[in-house]
């Protein structure tokens, strides 16, 4: 028989219950305020459903009805610069958050609403309805709430989206020297999710000061927690991660308290994150003003049952007991909240004289729509006092270098004068330099805190770049180590980082980097070798260099190490081991957005590429003898290409070729070629004719590969087609 020995995890897990000596013990100003704060939220949410009612609430109304004593008991007594984030239903988070920093973190029943507090409910109102005032402007409305000047870091649509964002920005606190904490807030519902998984991982190998709250409300929209679950003790995932776990009724504000309290400490002392469980009940359905009973799957009794436990009441009954409260005073602060959540829904609203006995919006609160693409990413302004150079017109001396190591030597440069700039990837700080060498000499240079090995994990440790990046902070530099991994971050991509600063009404910066490589012709099949052009220059936010050689890279990574947007710069192993050169100086040149390059001058075509088909196309134009006008683009997104250089040389040749290597589908020049047909369209004198890889993606196969993607025969083959179309010789 086999010899067996039962193992045990060594995690603290512990289910903390309050008693009446916990309720006498505690400041009476304490739960004051948490009264206080519970009375305000409550009816700031009844508020919204009225208006979710009466049809003036645009999208969904995610109430919070029932659970604020996990946000309130969790959040009272958090320092400003702690932080927050949560998912769609985060009212009552933000709410807790923002009330703490407006009031001091205390509140006086007797006189429950000053004039701070006032604007933060009425901004929040306005937020929450779309309209101009609101915290970003009306941009994120109810499921995009940020201050964060409050430490209120946004909430987030995406269940569990929030969590690799959170631990990014607890990682900025630690190592900005500061004790401050994150926590995130998520439910049932997404403590199965990847990310939350991942992010939970990442923070505890890293020991990092952030907590995962559960609200564990037994229902992810409709489905129970025990169909999606075999343990719905969902703070049981703190034992495969070694984190420490607290489970507490969260209809028990103080209980909740004093579970988070001792997380804090643990976190504060630098001894990594925890998970505080809070099992609440929301009493309406997932969005509007109705009950779950109403929809079928949940009892009425059952809705009974947990109403009778309303933390409300449990906070006003508890405080009766101790002597801190009689019926008149707790009936006073329920009609000053009452009162001040009228007087922020009065601001806003007025009666329709369209419609008799209905309300509208006011009208000149709605936001300008001329303001709708602001705010996508910044305007280059970071660049101004940086040297601009074009490496084409140096006349000074020159250094042989590798492609490879022009990329590390810059990053070395850039790290030695910025002290924020991190590195994060699977192996970058192994192998040489990981696993091309572009990493070469980092880690022993400025050590494993700032060249930072992650897990395979790209949905979590580049969601978690983009908490350090949004922290302002720091600057992380995140490669993947091929770009079809993008996929597997797609949310933290492009739902994420790609959309913060214009959701959130373009309060934040995103100053992050993503490095890949296209490594076309390597054999590594379909799941390895994509160009990820297309994707991201369909994407809003994000800005996308490409360069051909060595010193164009250099200029180019400057300035996306000096941008405040997201910038995706694609590398090509083709390029990696060429001999090349860069100027014999300090490399702290830019070349900057709207900066293509003509490689060759020409009157018969406009050939539109980059990366590696650069020199392809140079091949190509030199063996039919076309009369070809070349053009670098380097920069690709719809910001930061060089129209006036496109568009210059299109009035000239009136024929346009573009030019990439990879597979039809998600190729960059169909973007591209309808962006210039709508804006060259009367001086185009044929269609625009592409160059591109297969509809497959390249296989393993070296005979399948080749033919799956574009190198110079195909562009001869190209430039042909543009000869005959437009009768040249």
């Amino acid at each position: 028989m086999a010899k067996r020995k039962r193992l045990n995890t060594g995690v603290e897990w512990v289910q903390l219950e309050t008693t009446a000596a916990d309720w006498k013990a505690a400041d009476p100003a304490l739960l004051a305020t948490m009264l206080g704060q519970l009375h305000l939220i409550r009816a700031f949410e009844e508020a919204v459903l009225d208006l979710a009612g009466a049809g003036l609430v645009h999208g969904p109304a995610h109430s919070s009805i029932g659970q604020e004593g996990g946000a309130v008991g969790s959040i009272v007594g958090l320092r400003a610069a702690d932080a927050v984030n949560g998912s769609h239903r985060g009212h009552h988070q933000f709410l807790a958050k923002t009330l703490e920093y407006a009031s001091g973190g205390v509140l006086d029943p007797n006189a429950l609403v000053t004039p701070d507090v006032q604007t933060l409910l009425d901004r929040t109102l306005a937020e929450i309805l779309g309209l101009a005032s609101g915290f970003s402007g009306g941009r994120g409305g109810s499921m995009h709430l940020q201050w964060l000047e409050a430490g209120a870091l946004g909430t987030n649509a995406i269940v569990g989206g929030g969590a690799p964002l959170a631990t990014g920005h607890a990682w900025a606190q630690k190592h900005a020297g500061t004790s401050d904490v994150s926590i995130n807030y998520f439910g049932d519902g997404s403590s199965q999710i990847g990310s939350v998984l991942e992010s939970m991982n990442l923070a505890s190998t890293w020991k990092l000061p952030v907590a995962f709250f559960i609200e564990n409300n037994l229902y992810a929209v409709s489905t129970r927690a025990d169909e999606a679950s075999a343990d719905t003790r969902f703070s049981v995932r703190g034992q495969g991660f070694s984190i420490p776990a607290w489970r507490v009724d969260g209809m028990d504000p103080l209980a909740v308290h004093l579970a988070m309290g001792e997380a804090l400490e643990r976190m504060r002392a630098g001894d990594g994150p925890a998970i505080v469980e809070a099992e609440v009940y929301r009493f309406f359905h997932q969005n509007g003003p109705y009950p779950g009973s109403a929809f079928g799957y949940r009892t009425k009794d059952e809705e009974g049952q947990w109403r009778a436990r309303d933390p409300l009441e449990r906070m006003a009954s508890e405080m009766r007991r101790l002597g801190l409260l009689d019926d008149a005073e707790a009936q006073a602060v329920r009609a000053q909240a009452v009162a001040a959540v009228a007087t922020s829904v009065a601001a806003v609203v007025e009666p329709d004289p369209e419609r008799p006995g209905r309300r509208r919006i006011r009208p000149e609160l709605w936001p300008d729509p001329a303001v709708v693409d602001t705010g996508i990413r910044g305007d280059a302004s970071e660049l101004a006092a940086l040297s601009a150079a074009e490496p084409a017109q140096w006349t000074g001396p020159w250094r042989e270098v590798k492609f490879v190591d022009a990329v590390a030597q810059t990053m070395d440069r850039r790290m030695e004068t910025d002290p924020r700039i991190v590195v994060l990837g699977e192996d970058v700080h192994r192998l040489g330099g990981g696993t091309n060498g572009a990493t070469k000499g980092l880690v022993e240079k400025y050590g494993p805190e700032r060249v930072i090995g992650t897990p395979i994990s790209e949905n979590g440790f580049f969601g978690a770049a983009g908490g350090m990046a949004m922290d302002g902070r720091f600057r992380p530099v995140v490669e993947f180590m091929y770009p079809d991994f993008m996929w597997v971050a797609a949310d933290q991509v492009f739902n994420q980082v790609g959309k913060a600063r214009h959701m959130f009404g373009d309060n934040n910066t995103v100053p992050l980097v993503l490095r890949t490589k296209i490594a076309m012709g390597s054999g590594y099949g379909s799941q390895h070798l994509m160009d990820p052009a297309g994707i991201f220059a369909t994407q809003a936010g994000w800005r996308i260099v490409a360069a051909s050689n060595a010193a164009d890279y250099v200029g180019l990574m400057n300035a996306a190490l000096a941008l405040e947007d997201p910038v995706l710069v694609i590398e090509h192993v083709d390029l990696y081991g060429t001999p090349d050169r860069v100027p014999d100086t300090d490399l702290d040149y830019v070349i900057p957005p709207g900066s293509a390059a003509i490689r060759r001058e020409g009157n018969d075509v406009t050939v539109l590429t980059y990366l590696s088909m650069v020199g392809h196309t140079l091949e190509a134009v030199e063996q039919t003898g076309t009369d070809a006008e070349v053009i670098d683009l380097r920069w690709l997104d719809r910001a930061s290409l060089d129209w006036d250089t496109i568009g210059e040389s299109i009035r000239k040749t009136n024929a346009v070729l573009i030019v990439e290597q990879g597979s039809r589908g998600p190729s960059y020049g169909g973007w591209l070629a309808d962006e210039i047909q709508r804006r060259f369209f009367d001086w185009l004198d044929q269609p625009v004719e592409r160059v591109t890889g297969g509809e497959a993606s390249p296989s393993i196969s070296k005979v399948l590969e080749r033919a799956a993607i574009a190198r110079t025969e195909e562009v001869v083959a190209g430039l042909e087609r543009v000869r005959a179309a437009g009768g040249m010789n």
